[in-house]
């Protein structure tokens, strides 16, 4: 039979379970299982490979597992998807990237997620600046002689990317829009078959990664012109930046961030971006990121927030300017 006393007894400690210092006990624990990284790219993608050393390097400072859950498809539209839905708890947090954060917003017509509105940024993770190329075959090896060469040859000049929308398509509108030229866009589906045709010269310019790049650049069949960064970059120390060249500003690049969805606990926040901090200091991330010519960021989440705030501003004109969108 429940007596009052103990009906009271039940009731205050309900109270307690739920009050704010047995939340913030919680939090203190945290984390007490395993983590789950959502990553919205195939195995074996860059950026899934990127999340993996992230995630081992936290996961060895927290002491605890972190597990790479890779949901790719529909341009990570999926995987953020997941990410909106879930506990706001800290067990569920996804390593991202410029496109789903910077360049959907403006170029889907129904994004089913808003950056702002449905995430809790953790830590800026990388930047990997963009590398302007062409063909070891062209009369062209400085931002100059390129931007002549396009004036000259208007009607005739081509760019590829890796299809419409990615950073690399919208780089090269940046670039045509500050520097006050015109060429025909060709997407492709993916790197490789536009890499092979700008070798081949049938597209005669384009934007990408060190990573993709810097095998066919040291078997000289790939030059690259500038680098879209403030700073020369230690993978091609050799190579001016693109703003060194005339281009005042001119920064594009991929870059990585962790998310948490939104209203994740601030403790749970902060213990994430100090974890991860340390993880970038790693021998094991820095040697990585060298390898790939990115460059470890960090800093606090606020940092983050600012960071992605400012990369969409600076994106959405040039993608309306583009007449990119995707329904």
């Amino acid at each position: 039979m429940t007596t009052r006393r103990s009906f009271t007894k039940a009731l205050a400690l309900t109270s307690l379970l739920s009050s704010p210092m047995t939340r913030v006990f919680a939090q203190t624990q945290y984390p007490n299982k395993a983590i789950q990284m959502v990553v919205g790219f195939p195995v074996g993608q860059s950026s899934d490979i990127g999340a993996r050393v992230i995630a081992k390097a936290m996961a060895d400072e927290l002491k605890q597992t972190i597990f790479v859950d890779n949901k790719p498809g529909a341009a990570t539209i999926i995987a953020h998807q997941f990410l909106k839905t879930a506990p706001a708890d800290g067990y569920t947090i996804a390593f991202s990237s410029t496109a789903p954060l910077a360049i959907n917003p403006t170029l889907y017509k129904n994004l089913p997620y808003d950056p702002q509105r449905d995430f809790d940024p953790i830590i800026l993770i990388n930047f990997s600046p963009m590398f302007l190329v062409t063909s070891a075959d062209m009369p062209v090896h400085t931002l100059k002689e390129m931007l002549a060469y396009v004036k000259a040859n208007k009607e005739t000049v081509n760019y590829g990317s890796g299809g419409s929308g990615l950073t690399n398509h919208i780089t090269m509108e940046l670039l045509k829009k500050q520097a006050g030229i015109d060429m025909l866009h060709v997407p492709y589906k993916g790197a490789p078959p536009m890499l092979s045709d700008l070798m081949g010269g049938r597209v005669q310019f384009a934007f990408e990664v060190v990573s993709a790049v810097m095998p066919m650049v040291q078997a000289g069949k790939i030059r690259v012109l500038g680098v879209a960064s403030m700073e020369r970059t230690a993978a091609a120390p050799d190579v001016p930046t693109l703003h060194e060249q005339g281009l005042t500003g001119f920064e594009s690049g991929t870059w990585g961030v962790l998310l948490a969805p939104k209203g994740t606990p601030a403790p749970i926040i902060d213990k994430l971006n100090a974890t991860a901090n340390k993880a970038l200091r790693t021998p094991e991330a820095m040697e990585y990121y060298a390898r790939n010519g990115a460059t470890p960021r960090g800093g606090s989440a606020k940092d983050c927030a600012d960071f992605m705030k400012a990369e969409r501003e600076k994106w959405a004109p040039v993608i309306i300017a583009s007449g990119a969108q995707v329904d």
